[in-house]
């Protein structure tokens, strides 16, 4: 079924959702699956495993274990929350903010059930992104741990966030958990359509501002209906694994929607450093693992203490994954990484392959249900075994929230450009060359050039600056930023440290400049435009 429409009437009584969607002509092609017309993902991934078996272990943490049936009441429990006390209406937003763990998985659902939909954010995210981040979605509740809840309690009340709960709390009277504890374990969940909004999720994009995607209930499990089923192929007994978090849509499908939709269950991390999260597939008996090429990496120096374990599964995305990588860890292992490339704007990964249809070195093939090719710069297929940018189309696809003009640039002829720039070879497999834009992919992580750029701008020693990806054999890519300072500034290593840490205490940590390189001017045009490129070619 191919649609490129609204086709069901919605349950959202607030209509922010469908008011801010992008026209209907910037839509791409969508190839639907067949689900019904009124669907709520929550039902579909939790309510429905509960009641078939209940008893097995959907999360495991650093506080045991959690069933489907607990996790049920959880979420029940917290969705009344959400509509008796907080005057949560269908179509709402709810900013979800902590590290992976069970409640914040029970938070995401009961948002679910109510008919909300979930903005999830990074611990990591500071004032400023959480500020862009609730007015461009118009939040109206966070729900947040408390170890992470200073910056949302500043924010309550402005905009149109009217409450900030916290969780992980001693149950103290006005926390999730004193609030839920009175509440009863059934939940009758919103009767949703399938092409209402379930989740805003947030990516970096060139500009330097965040983008919000916004998927469908339809969407949470279309990317595991193919993916996952087809590809990963993940049976009941498996126990998933990973270190991305919930607010990355690698994440969520990894560590939530994956294993749920086959009744399996999670292991969850707050911390999952490579040697973390080698313990934990030791420790727990993990059997799929979600992380990035970088940690793979880290990880193999550690393997002779005591192998991996019942590990029989490895996914790699967020970044290339190099062959040597690759090769290294099939050697130590025995195991085969699974290389995927996904997106944000389409949730989940598209082209991937496993076992003995990987080719090393390659991202794989397209995934069933999806469709991809390479165009040139006109929007025509290029030969096989020519580079050009990447297309892809399916049943999930790019809607960004109240953003036409970058709706227009990552949406052509009715395809999904990607960013990325591949050769499709004979066979139709596909085979990364570069991004086609100013992102920079560091360590599995998404980061936008110009946000960095703006930071940097706003310290007093800074006349001007650009920042690029340049290589490095752990992350694949580094932030690095050339900089242009004030006269009579000090070029020293004193002041690399000072903009660093300015970086770091005004944007998440993860995005500051590991490099910074002093130039007395940057490359330009004639006309003033910033030649990054000649700063690319210069730091390769």
């Amino acid at each position: 079924m191919t649609a490129t429409s609204l086709t069901h009437a919605s349950a959202h009584t607030d209509t922010f959702a469908r008011d801010h969607l992008p026209p209907l002509e910037l839509w791409p092609a969508l190839d639907l699956l067949p689900y019904p017309a009124q669907l709520n993902c929550a039902t579909e991934l939790l309510d429905r495993t509960a009641a078939a078996n209940g008893d097995a272990a959907v999360f495991i943490h650093a506080g045991g274990r959690l069933t489907y049936g607990e996790l049920l009441v959880q979420a029940n429990r917290i969705a009344h929350v959400l509509v008796d006390e907080l005057g949560l209406e269908p179509g709402n937003r709810v900013l979800l903010r902590g590290p992976n763990h069970p409640v914040l998985a029970a938070c995401w659902f009961a948002v679910l059930k109510a008919g909300g939909i979930c903005v999830t954010t990074m611990p990591l995210l500071r004032a400023r992104e959480l500020s862009y981040i609730n007015a461009k979605a118009q939040v109206t509740i966070a729900l947040t741990d408390t170890r992470f809840a200073a910056e949302l309690d500043a924010m309550a009340g402005t905009g149109s966030l009217k409450h900030v709960v916290h969780f992980g709390t001693d149950g103290a009277p006005g926390t999730l958990e004193a609030l839920a504890a009175r509440k009863p374990d059934h939940f009758e969940n919103v009767a949703t359509a399938g092409d209402d909004t379930a989740i805003i999720a947030f990516t970096s994009g060139t500009t330097g501002q965040a983008k919000g995607t916004m998927h469908f209930h339809r969407d949470i499990l279309a990317v595991a209906d193919t993916f996952s089923r087809h590809v990963l192929k993940p049976r009941a007994d498996d126990i998933f694994c990973g270190s991305p978090p919930f607010a990355f849509t690698y994440g969520l499908g990894g560590l939530v929607l994956f294993p749920m939709r086959a009744g399996a269950a999670a292991l969850l991390l707050e911390q999952a450093s490579p040697p973390q999260l080698l313990d934990g597939i030791r420790t727990h008996g993990a059997t799929i693992c979600f992380t990035a090429p970088t940690a793979y990496r880290a990880m193999l120096p550690l393997l002779a203490a005591g192998g991996t374990g019942r590990l029989r599964r490895c996914v790699s995305a967020g970044e290339t994954l190099p062959r040597a990588t690759f090769d290294a860890w099939e050697q130590a292992t025995g195991l085969r990484i699974i290389d995927g490339i996904g997106a944000t704007e389409m949730l989940h990964i598209f082209i991937s392959a496993a076992d003995d249809d990987i080719r090393p070195g390659s991202t794989g093939r397209v995934v069933p249900g999806f469709r991809a090719c390479v165009l040139d710069a006109n929007g025509e297929e290029v030969p096989r075994g020519t580079v050009g940018r990447l297309a892809v189309r399916g049943p999930t696809g790019c809607r960004y929230l109240a953003d036409p003009e970058r709706q227009q640039a990552y949406v052509q002829n009715s395809w999904n450009i990607t960013g990325d720039a591949y050769i499709e070879d004979e066979d139709g497999y596909f085979w990364y060359q570069a991004r086609t834009d100013d992102m920079i992919i560091s360590g599995g992580y998404n980061i936008s050039g110009p946000e960095v750029e703006n930071v940097l701008l706003e310290h007093p020693l800074v006349q001007e600056c650009a920042v690029i990806a340049a290589p490095d054999e752990e992350r694949g890519h580094v932030v690095k930023a050339v900089v242009v300072l004030r006269p009579g500034s000090p070029a020293g290593p004193e002041t690399v440290k000072a903009l660093q840490n300015y970086v770091k205490s005004e944007i998440a940590p993860y995005k500051y400049p590991r490099i910074i390189e002093f130039a007395d001017a940057l490359p330009r045009t004639e006309t003033g435009k910033l030649q990054r490129y000649r700063l690319r070619e210069a730091s390769a």
